[in-house]
């Protein structure tokens, strides 16, 4: 399906606005400064559609507009409309593979881009003992530990995806909430706009006492 350039976000005005405001939020709290981040709202699971932010705009002044409406295979289904971040892929794989998935959250902090350097050759670090930890979904305890995993950034997204994809299918997977890449940034998620922006707010949470508690 192809829509038209002018009618491409009328569908979606509340999902837009939405975002706009993810997008002043997380740029007042430094987590999105610099053009930096991106931020997606599934529209459909069958067939699967997202709702993303344009690639290179002010994520503290997106306008109504500044949005990209992508299919299953990351490919606009809308003519004309501005061009998505090539990290489109990594909100696609998430969305694909839990059908419960209905927001992805991409944010650039101080915090996590020092956590994953420092743990990057681990290939993620635990966190565990701490009471913001049940704000993550399904997590019913302090004493639960989450693991985040790190990837190394690469400028190829199509196979940093496939490894996303096979964390998410891994067989003995714990809770999987979120991961990092490489003093790059976080992705998280939730069933909604709502959960995915708890996710983050938790997340960096956590990710300012670890950093802390190792004296960075």
């Amino acid at each position: 399906m192809v829509l038209n350039e002018q009618s491409h976000l009328h569908e979606c005005q509340a999902e837009v606005e939405q975002l706009r405001e993810i997008g002043r939020l997380f740029y007042r709290r430094g987590w999105s400064v610099g053009t930096s981040s991106n931020y997606s709202v599934v529209l459909s699971h069958e067939p699967l559609e997202l709702l993303i932010t344009a690639s290179g705009k002010d994520k503290g002044a997106l306008g109504p507009g500044d949005f990209v409406r992508v299919d299953g295979k990351a490919q606009p289904v809308v003519e004309g409309q501005p061009k998505s971040s090539a990290e489109t892929w990594l909100h696609v794989v998430a969305a694909a593979q839990q059908s419960d998935v209905g927001a992805v959250l991409h944010t650039h902090s101080v915090w996590g881009t020092l956590l994953s350097d420092h743990f990057g050759d681990d290939g993620g670090f635990w966190i565990s003992g701490y009471e913001m930890l049940k704000g993550l979904e399904g997590v019913r305890t302090h004493e639960h530990r989450q693991w985040v995993p790190i990837y190394e950034n690469t400028q190829d997204i199509p196979t940093l995806a496939e490894q996303v994809k096979d964390q998410f299918q891994a067989p003995d997977q714990a809770p999987f909430h979120g991961f990092l890449m490489r003093n790059h940034g976080l992705y998280t998620w939730g069933k909604d706009l709502f959960a995915a922006r708890r996710h983050v707010e938790i997340f960096e949470f956590l990710f300012e006492c670890v950093a802390r508690k190792h004296q960075f």
